[in-house]
């Protein structure tokens, strides 16, 4: 696998190896051995899988300290656009973004430390999203920030005003009324 770094530390984008023949094709979609070794010491305990429709826009999602969770995303059918926002208070890139569009051709993934919030838009009919999470879900840890708040300036490639949201993705507070549970 070769890992991509982006604009923000630790946010990397993980390309695999691929072999493809006359059969289709044949990757390893994750090896522990291999993470630890090019990202670093992170163990995965939950997989989670979502199957959404074009516009359906999810996030921006985090859970609270000490709830708190990495993700290891990919898209298995279709393609979205993935997007990691810096909520860590006193990063020197707090409020950025990073972006990575993931499809079942491209075979990426992206992984979010812990102190970001996630969330994708779906750019095809379908999507099945697939994410590996470092620490268990806890309802009461639920958090999140404004998938559609302008200043982030996040181009999610479809027109916020068309997305399909959740009641609880349209309630999240801007970035500018967040308080955020995460120290650098």
């Amino acid at each position: 696998m070769e890992v991509i770094k982006t604009d923000i530390e630790g946010v990397v984008v993980i390309e695999p190896r691929v072999f493809r023949d006359a059969r289709g094709y044949f990757f390893e979609s994750y090896s522990q051995r291999e993470f630890d070794e090019k990202v670093g010491p992170v163990r995965f305990v939950q997989d989670n899988e979502s199957c959404s429709s074009r516009g359906v826009m999810r996030g921006l999602h985090f859970q609270r300290p000490p709830y708190a969770q990495a993700k290891l995303v990919r898209c298995v059918r279709g393609a979205v656009l993935d997007v990691a926002v810096d909520i860590r208070k006193g990063s020197p890139t707090y409020g950025r973004h990073v972006s990575c569009l993931l499809t079942e051709d491209n075979h990426r993934q992206f992984f979010i430390p812990r102190g970001f919030a996630h969330g994708f838009a779906v750019l095809s009919d379908t999507a099945v999203f697939q994410y590996k999470c470092d620490n268990y879900y806890h309802p009461e840890a639920d958090g999140g920030i404004s998938i559609v708040d302008p200043s982030l300036g996040i181009d999610w490639q479809i027109d916020p005003a068309d997305a399909i949201l959740s009641d609880k993705d349209k309630n999240h507070p801007a970035l500018a009324e967040f308080e955020t549970p995460f120290e650098l």
